[in-house]
């Protein structure tokens, strides 16, 4: 907004030519991002708690977290808020790239709001039921791969991605009929994991600033045609405007962590859980870089597998022992290190650091090919 606004005045006052600036707009954005949380989220979280909308804790979860019930939730309203503000008044918004990014964000959000809504006010169990979860996950994927495919801005990339550690390798799902399916995914795979990541105070804040600090780095690079040439990696005109919303998440990220790290003031709940996962998967599919979100993002996905491996082994033993077994003592993967004596502290800053460590290999992937 403040772009366009401001930018045509600068033959009148010359300093307004730094909004052309995408280095300038992103650090805005991002420093926007944090104020908004530190001036709006005490006033998010007192109403909430005015409203009585605290979390319920699962009975069959580590006896630890029993001191957590009451706590906030819905705390993703100050997420939302921190991303959606500095990149309506810092980024272009008349580039596709922002306008998917702020779709992708609000539409999950949304999804994830109607199901803490259900949970903390309605009192309902299970909350929004998992196949209308899935429905939103499935129809925002569909939305981004149409717009992918018709959109004249992907003209010459619409159905390709890149694999990292190969110098020339690109795949190309030539047909709607692959490609669609694969965003489906991506989105999909991407906001599941990021909310079964959200079990611990600032283990999903922590991680996704990594992660979105990754993936500012790469839309800037791939945004300008000197970088992506020397990198040998796909140049995308307009895709460096996704750094200024890369940089509204990292500080979304980092001032939502001031009150959701141990002891947490708040939840982000799905409300925010789900739509910065869709957010990271949209970033990375617009960025034609999906192949990089096991790397970026590679705790959300450790998180994830845990699950599905928990999961499929209890089914398989249950089946053939008649009685089902374990192999963690509690999925998602961060409790069970929970209950093999860990302090949650202690998880959550591990994590973080090999959530950082991820981040090296993925900025690695650029070199050794």
């Amino acid at each position: 907004m403040l772009y366009h606004l401001l930018l045509p005045l600068q033959e009148y006052l010359s300093a307004l030519n730094v909004f052309r600036y995408i280095s300038f707009r992103s650090a805005s954005a991002a420093i926007t991002a944090v104020l908004f949380s530190f001036i709006v989220g005490p006033w998010i979280i007192r109403k909430l708690h005015k409203m009585q909308i605290g979390e319920t804790i699962r009975t069959n979860g580590p006896k630890s977290h029993a001191a957590k019930a009451g706590t906030p939730t819905m705390g993703g309203l100050i997420i939302l808020g921190a991303i959606l503000i500095p990149t309506l008044l810092f980024g272009r918004l008349d580039n596709i790239y922002i306008q998917m990014m702020i779709v992708s964000t609000v539409w999950m959000g949304a999804v994830g709001f109607i199901d803490d809504y259900l949970k903390a006010v309605k009192k309902s169990k299970r909350g929004l039921i998992a196949r209308y979860k899935l429905l939103g996950q499935v129809s925002l994927g569909l939305l981004l791969g149409a717009v992918m495919l018709l959109h004249p801005e992907f003209e010459n990339v619409r159905t390709v991605t890149t694999v990292p550690f190969m110098k020339d390798l690109m795949i190309d799902l030539r047909t709607g009929w692959l490609y669609i399916p694969f965003v489906i995914f991506v989105i999909t795979a991407t906001s599941n994991s990021v909310n079964l990541s959200d079990g611990l105070d600032g283990l999903a804040a922590g991680l996704m600033a990594i992660a979105a600090v990754v993936f500012a780095g790469i839309a800037y690079i791939t945004g300008r045609a000197d970088f992506s040439q020397y990198l040998n990696i796909i140049y995308l005109p307009g895709a460096g405007e996704l750094t200024v919303f890369c940089a509204a998440l990292i500080g979304a990220s980092i001032g939502f962590l001031w009150f959701n790290a141990r002891p947490a003031e708040v939840f982000m709940g799905d409300t925010g859980s789900l739509a910065l996962g869709a957010a990271l998967g949209a970033v990375a599919v617009m960025l034609k870089k999906e192949f990089l979100l096991p790397f970026a993002g590679g705790v959300f996905i450790l998180e994830s597998l845990s699950v599905i491996i928990q999961v499929r082994y209890f089914k398989y033993t249950k089946k053939k022992y008649g009685v089902g077994r374990r192999i963690f003592k509690m999925a998602p993967i961060h409790h069970h290190f929970e209950l093999s004596g860990w302090d949650e502290n202690k998880v959550v800053i591990r994590f973080w650091i090999m959530g950082i460590l991820f981040a090296f290999l993925t900025f690695t992937t650029f070199k050794i090919r």
